[in-house]
């Protein structure tokens, strides 16, 4: 069983494969003061609850954008499950070409998703993932990874509505009764959802001018599905798109094809 760990500002998400099935997944809060004893023991705890035994780990793929808990979390993966992961960055063999001025500057889950999507889906694609950021990703006919577009996440953004203004709440982000909104809660609400919503459009249009109308899109992270249900140009929505990048590039490392 292959165990798959992404790493990220917001969620650490992972997943287990027995071949090509992914089965138990999870998605936590990323706690950057957690030390490695503490996040082996939640590793060991998510396990059993899956009715995983350690043994049954046969080896763990991983991916991060977050150093200092990348050693960490490694740590308790050699002390806790006697493994010692295959760690995905720009130096490893992802199948992808990347098309950049300083390709080792890119997101290892950005590569990550890259991978995914053209193995599974193929190019040209642009991937739009939800995470602390939102990111948009360009994949061209042959699959090679030609860069993309970087936006404040949506929970940044929130934030900053809540931090920087004197009477503006924090509000969950749910989908508001109109795109009027009759009070400040649903106005914030619109604003944020609906509001993305037509960043991503127009960012898909954009890039779909450049790629080609058979560009694919497809959707991954928390958010995806919210987004996706108030627009029809995200045609695929994959929320373990990176935990299914991480087992591919595992494999294709380790001659497991």
């Amino acid at each position: 069983m292959l165990l798959t760990i992404d790493i990220g500002n917001t969620n650490i998400t992972i997943g287990c494969y027995q071949g090509k099935d992914l089965g138990c997944r999870w998605r936590l809060a990323t706690d950057h003061e957690r030390m490695s004893d503490e996040y082996g023991i939640q590793l060991i705890s998510l396990l059993r609850h899956g009715e995983i035994k350690i043994q049954d780990i046969e080896a763990v793929s991983l991916a991060s954008v977050v150093p200092p808990l990348t050693g960490r979390i490694v740590q308790a993966c050699r002390q806790y499950l006697k493994q010692e992961p295959f760690i995905v960055d720009s130096t490893v063999n992802t199948g992808i070409a990347i098309i950049m001025d300083e390709p080792s500057s890119v997101g290892a889950d950005r590569l990550v998703d890259a991978a995914a999507v053209q193995r599974l889906y193929g190019g040209p694609a642009c991937v739009v993932d939800f995470g602390t950021a939102t990111t948009f990703d360009a994949l061209d006919k042959q699959g090679n990874y030609l860069g993309g577009a970087i936006a404040p996440g949506i929970g940044i953004s929130a934030d900053a509505l809540f931090q920087h203004t004197s009477k503006l709440p924090r509000v969950d982000l749910v989908r508001p009764p109109s795109v009027i909104g009759k009070n400040t809660i649903h106005a914030m609400q619109s604003g944020l959802l609906f509001g993305y919503v037509a960043m991503v459009e127009g960012m898909v249009n954009r890039f779909r001018a450049v790629l080609g109308k058979d560009m694919k899109v497809i959707g991954t992270g928390g958010l995806a599905e919210i987004v996706a249900r108030e627009t029809e140009v995200i045609e695929i929505v994959a929320p373990w798109l990176t935990l299914d990048g991480l087992r591919l590039i595992w494999e294709m490392n380790n001659n497991h094809e």
